[in-house]
């Protein structure tokens, strides 16, 4: 299972903006107790890069990954002139246009090189693994996969937040800032990670979006329909159901039984939800790498973020499987890694 075909992780790198805002400022700035929090979402903190008191912006979607992909090419022992692509995933990106992918890409000094961002949420950083690992076995040496998200961007601190309905209030909740970032070579070097299989497969033909997020232009700005909207009922039904698949599927694809599987990086939706899924999944003597609780659904910075729990957890011969889901349009992802 090596070759040219195979990628490898050879590092990984996070960006978090500022301090963690725990539930007992969110719940004041909400008016919601520190209980109903943990009742409904479980999550314990989470980081904006937004200051919640004066609103000043001290973060960019640009300043996280630019500062989560320096990190990891530096755990690779890499310059910018060793990197031959850049993969950026992303629900909110800074500007339509510049991308920011190409910011960041300007801010680490690369350039003359494919760069590439993905407009995509929970299932980004897997679709940016999949090109990544294209792009190594059609002959580039080493890249990075960026992902990354601003939440904050789509939450509005300066309404009236007691009047906010219940599904809405939700949001403010269960989402947080950050970024992470991969670099991925053809040669087993630095954590020596390889890729063995990765699922990404839209699977909502026909089916109402169980999320969108929306954006205005000069025409349409006016017009009243929110810019975040959830189906809470139909995801909480459906990404249980779709883990559950998510995992046996990869399992199949790379040929593993499951009592070979060493570390699980299950959604994260929510610590709630993560905990019902694990729950679900049931596979005794699996280590469970999971950091929802203390960053929020940081959408496409998640796996990275898990990544950067396991990897010094993650010893030679082990294998770990991560499953994600995209309730948007209901997108199965998810991979398979084996430390060599």
């Amino acid at each position: 299972m090596t070759g040219a075909a195979t990628a490898y992780l050879a590092s990984v790198g996070t960006a978090l903006p500022g301090d963690p805002v725990d539930n007992t400022v969110l719940g004041k700035l909400l008016g919601v107790s520190e209980e109903w929090i943990d009742i409904f979402v479980g999550t314990r903190s989470r980081h904006f890069g937004r200051d919640l008191g004066t609103g000043e912006v001290r973060w960019s979607l640009a300043d996280l990954c630019a500062q989560a992909a320096a990190e990891a090419l530096d755990s690779a022992a890499l310059e910018p002139p060793d990197i031959e692509f850049l993969i950026l995933s992303t629900t909110t990106p800074d500007t339509l246009l510049p991308t920011t992918a190409s910011q960041v890409a300007d801010r680490l000094g690369l350039d003359y090189l494919p760069v590439y961002q993905l407009q995509a949420g929970c299932s980004g950083a897997v679709q940016a693994l999949d090109l990544g690992r294209t792009l190594i076995a059609s002959g580039r040496r080493a890249g990075l996969v960026i992902g990354g998200d601003v939440t904050h961007r789509h939450l509005d601190f300066d309404r009236e937040l007691a009047r906010i309905p219940t599904d809405e209030l939700v949001n403010y909740l269960l989402f947080g800032d950050g970024a992470g970032a991969a670099v991925l070579t053809a040669e087993p070097v630095g954590e020596r990670v390889a890729v063995r299989a990765v699922l990404n497969s839209l699977t909502g033909l026909g089916r109402p979006a169980g999320q969108t997020v929306d954006w205005y232009g000069l025409t349409d700005r006016d017009q009243d329909r929110p810019l975040l909207r959830e189906d809470y009922k139909a995801i909480e039904e459906q990404v249980p159901v779709m883990a559950v698949e998510i995992f046996w599927e990869l399992l199949e694809q790379v040929g593993w039984q499951v009592e070979e599987l060493d570390h699980l990086l299950p959604p994260q939706l929510s610590e709630r939800m993560t905990t019902r899924i694990v729950e679900r999944l049931a596979v005794p003597g699996v280590h469970e790498v999971s950091c929802v609780a203390e960053t929020g659904n940081t959408g496409n910075a998640l796996p990275f973020l898990q990544l950067a729990r396991l990897l010094p957890d993650l010893k030679t011969g082990q294998r770990a499987l991560a499953v994600t889901v995209e309730s948007s349009k209901w997108i199965k992802a998810g991979f398979a890694l084996e430390k060599v």
